[in-house]
Order: C-alpha cells, then structure tokens, then sequence
C-alpha cells in the first residue's frame, strides 16, 4: 500500500486544487489574524477593541485628520455607519472630534495622545515579538517570502477583480505604490493624500 504524507497528493487531491498551498495560506491568514492582530492587540488595550475599529484607528492616525465623509469612502460604508465605529473610537478616548477652518459645517477626526500610544505600543509589541521569529531565518529569505506572498496576493485579485474603493487588505500599512492598489487602479488613500500635499496621484493606465 502506498504511503501518503503532507507533501504526497492523495488520490482524491489529483487534479484538484493545490492543496498545500490552500492549506499553507489558510493557516497563515489565521495566524495573523488570531496571534498578530487579535492576541497583541488585546495585550495592548484594556478596552473591547474590533480588528476593524483598530484598522479605522491607525488610518486616521496615519495622516493628520479626516472628514467622517472621507472615512466612510475609504471604507466603502454610508456615513452613519463609519459615525457607527468613529463614535466607538471617541468613546474609548482614542478618537478626538474638531472643527474645520475651511468648512465649519465639516467635523475633523484624529488620533488622541491615547490613540496614538495605543499604536505605538502594539506596533512595539509586535516588533519584540515577532523578531524571535524572524531571527530563525535569513533575511534573504524573509525577502523572498514577501515577494511571494505579495506576487501570489496580486495575481489572485487580478484575476477576481472586485470593487474599488479603500479596502484595508493591508490593515493599514500603506505605502506609495501599493501593487494591490494598482490592481484597482490606484490606491485612494494615496488619492487624498495627494491632494493635501499638491501632487497628482499615481493611476495605473488600462492597457488597450
């Protein structure tokens, strides 16, 4: 009888899907999302906190203030429904409410002081810990998982493109040129950024 381990497909497994590698990637999203995100953010905060509402926190923290309207466009919801977590946030003391110059009717969202060491620490925490990891491996290789994972990342939302719009796929550590936002055709936090700072954002051109 022959013998069937991880790495032999079995007999059910021919033709299939490439198991392992479905496999592989379930038990990494669930890593990042029970251990990377969920653990150490509840290490960090005392208060009941969502993934999401985290996310929302350190978006708004990345660049100054929002408008709720802006907020809810990245996020792709209504308004009343970004006001939902934006007045979770402000509750927490995490989120501070301001007025605008420009437009008095507007409300600007921050990051309070609270907010703001409330990232800095779980950012920390996350540094501590995940070097012990990442010392079991060469950095040559920690390269070319990122570049495998962010090829493999890409080439599946090329081919199911979904909707537009802010999505968060990188919990907020956005960055210029982001292949996931060209895949949609630019990133639009990078939209709104570049307006406040006088630049024209970089559009992926559809390719005739």
């Amino acid at each position: 009888m022959q013998r069937h381990d991880a790495h032999t497909p079995s007999a059910d497994r021919v033709g299939g899907p490439p198991y392992r590698l479905l496999r592989c990637s379930h038990i990494f999203s669930s890593a990042v999302r029970e251990i990377l995100e969920s653990r150490y953010l509840a290490e960090v905060s005392a208060r009941s906190l969502s993934i999401p509402q985290f996310h929302l926190l350190k978006l708004i923290g990345l660049n100054g203030h929002h408008q709720v309207g802006e907020v809810a466009g990245f996020l792709g919801v209504s308004a009343p429904a970004a006001s939902k977590n934006i007045d979770r946030l402000c509750r927490l003391g995490l989120v501070e409410r301001g007025s605008c110059d420009e437009d008095r009717r507007a409300t600007l969202l921050s990051a309070s002081a609270k907010g703001r060491d409330l990232i800095r620490r779980y950012e920390q925490l996350k540094r501590e810990r995940l070097a012990l990891v990442l010392a079991k491996f060469e950095a040559a290789e920690i390269d070319r998982l990122s570049d495998l994972l962010e090829r493999f990342s890409v080439l599946l939302f090329e081919q199911e493109k979904g909707e537009g719009g802010f999505c968060l796929r990188c919990a907020a550590y956005c960055e210029v040129g982001c292949p996931i936002g060209d895949v949609f055709g630019h990133c639009p936090y990078d939209t709104i950024r570049s307006r406040r700072r006088g630049r024209k954002p970089v559009v992926k051109e559809e390719v005739s």
